[in-house]
């Protein structure tokens, strides 16, 4: 049995059967609604965030996890002496990663080995899962934060499309006066992660099944050249009509060995609102 621990946190969006599958323990991180605040994927649901947001026209907010959850979280792990491989949020969005950083400096343990996955979402899972599967094959920490960091991270490709811009309105990621006219124009832009950073790669009009099978089919030629292990279909309450289409048209591309479709979680609902979905998955 592998003496390494795999750790991610709550934005990886991992489904409950691939943690199991993997044996993946999630940090949640914090959503903050009014006076209240919720563990991500714990105590609140997608479901609860856009009632809450409609019925008070706001956005929750989120937080990295508090600190001293995260010293308790990981204790068992240092008693064991087990080599610790957390992957979080990228840094240039959220303070996750420094959160664990401390927690391992707490105990002033040092086989704790921290990686800014650069990502969010699956494109945090994609590289979870391969840590995952080098820890079972009987790597260790250095190689497989080494091939990560090194080899793989410059190559997940996440993505994803937004159906309204109210949630990024309202969390003040774009003004009112942009969602107003994106919005009434149909507008919904296609996101893209570089580098840890989230930006408008380009933007599609029309309802959103028309404009999520022309952000399919623009990827197609770079889905040819994937990595052929797994692509991700997450998203967040999409019509299962919808994703069972594009979930076909990635099928009939025959280049992958596992097309997984996940729900979005909460942090990553929060930001976004209902009907978001990418495609994600690591290039050749």
């Amino acid at each position: 049995m592998s003496n390494i621990k795999i750790i991610a946190d709550s934005t990886c969006d991992l489904s409950k059967e691939l943690l199991e599958q993997y044996n993946i323990s999630i940090i949640p991180l914090c959503i903050n609604m009014g006076d209240k605040s919720y563990k991500d994927g714990m105590d609140i649901t997608s479901e609860d965030i856009y009632a809450w947001s409609e019925k008070t026209n706001s956005t929750p907010k989120t937080a990295a996890p508090i600190l001293n959850d995260v010293i308790e979280f990981i204790k068992p792990y240092v008693e064991d002496n087990k080599d610790i491989i957390f992957l979080g949020i990228s840094e240039d969005m959220s303070s996750t990663c420094n959160v664990v950083r401390l927690a391992g400096e707490f105990y002033e343990y040092n086989k704790i080995h921290i990686i800014n996955s650069k990502n969010l979402s699956t494109g945090i899972g994609l590289q979870v899962l391969k840590a995952a599967t080098m820890a079972e094959k009987g790597h260790t920490a250095e190689e497989i934060v080494h091939y990560i960091v090194d080899d793989m991270q410059d190559k997940v490709k996440a993505s994803f499309v937004v159906d309204t811009l109210v949630y990024l309105a309202r969390g003040g990621r774009c003004s009112s006066v942009t969602a107003l006219i994106g919005n009434t124009l149909k507008l919904k832009p296609m996101i893209i992660v570089s580098n840890g950073k989230m930006s408008v790669e380009k933007k599609y009009r029309g309802n959103i099944r028309t404009v999520l099978l022309k952000y399919a089919n623009d990827l197609k030629e770079n889905l040819l050249n994937a990595d052929p292990d797994r692509v991700f279909i997450t998203h967040s309450g999409c019509d299962d009509e919808i994703v069972e289409e594009l979930y076909n048209f990635l099928k009939d591309l025959n280049v992958f060995k596992e097309i997984t479709v996940t729900s979005a979680g909460g942090v990553i609902t929060s930001h976004c609102g209902p009907k978001t979905l990418g495609i994600l998955y690591v290039a050749r």
